[in-house]
């Protein structure tokens, strides 16, 4: 339902206005409305009906109104700003506190990104995710965040891919064939228990033996 915003004669407001636009309204003669110190709730389609007399209607003209919240500087995050190569994945949000209808746009080396399947955004471009990273991912990227009344562009952030060389492999693997190698040694040389007993009744056996050999050389 339509809200009556305010009624005039000339620049002479009729009756009270209503309290969210109070102090916010200036008239003027031509029957021009300045509304001040916009607000989110301000937008949406105004209307406008101008009379010469109480009950002589002349014409009416709409409008719509869009309001926006610029832009403030955004920033590119990331859990961290180095990868490892052929890495499943590598995400970077372009983040930022205010603004209103954003659209996003990645840059790479100060360059719009290029179609690349390993390039993914999620659907409102907010969110760049690099599959199966590469050493040509490692470069410097920003983004840049518009609406209809402003714009704001990151710093860039350097983001460093290393190389998964032949030789980390290979040491990799044989640190795991190494350890798996010196469990299996421990294991073998574990002492059980059924072995103790056994060692421990032949001690005694070699023991009592003696005895029974001092005991036949004693003169009677």
């Amino acid at each position: 339902k339509p809200v009556t915003v305010v009624q005039s004669i000339g620049t002479e407001v009729i009756g009270t206005l209503r309290p969210d636009y109070r102090d916010r309204i200036r008239l003027f003669e031509n029957g021009s409305l300045l509304l001040s110190d916009l607000q989110l709730a301000d937008e949406g389609t105004y209307e406008v009906e101008i009379s010469i007399t109480d009950d002589t209607f002349t014409g009416e003209k709409t409008i719509n109104l869009t309001v926006d919240v610029p832009i403030s500087r955004p920033q590119v995050l990331v859990a961290s700003t180095t990868v490892l190569e052929l890495s499943e994945a590598f995400t970077l949000n372009c983040s930022h506190e205010n603004g209103t209808k954003p659209s996003y746009t990645w840059l790479k080396d100060g360059k719009p990104l290029l179609n690349d399947s390993r390039m993914l955004l999620s659907p409102d471009h907010k969110v760049l995710t690099i599959t199966r990273v590469l050493m040509e991912d490692d470069d410097l990227y920003s983004c840049v965040v518009e609406n209809p009344i402003s714009e704001g562009r990151s710093l860039p952030i350097k983001i460093t891919v290393y190389r998964r060389s032949s030789l980390y492999i290979i040491l990799s693997t044989g640190g795991i064939f190494l350890l798996v190698t010196l469990v299996t040694v421990c294991a073998c040389w574990k002492p059980s228990k059924k072995s103790g007993k056994k060692r421990k009744l032949e001690k005694q056996s070699s023991l009592e033996y003696m005895d029974q050999n001092d005991d036949r050389l004693k003169p009677e």
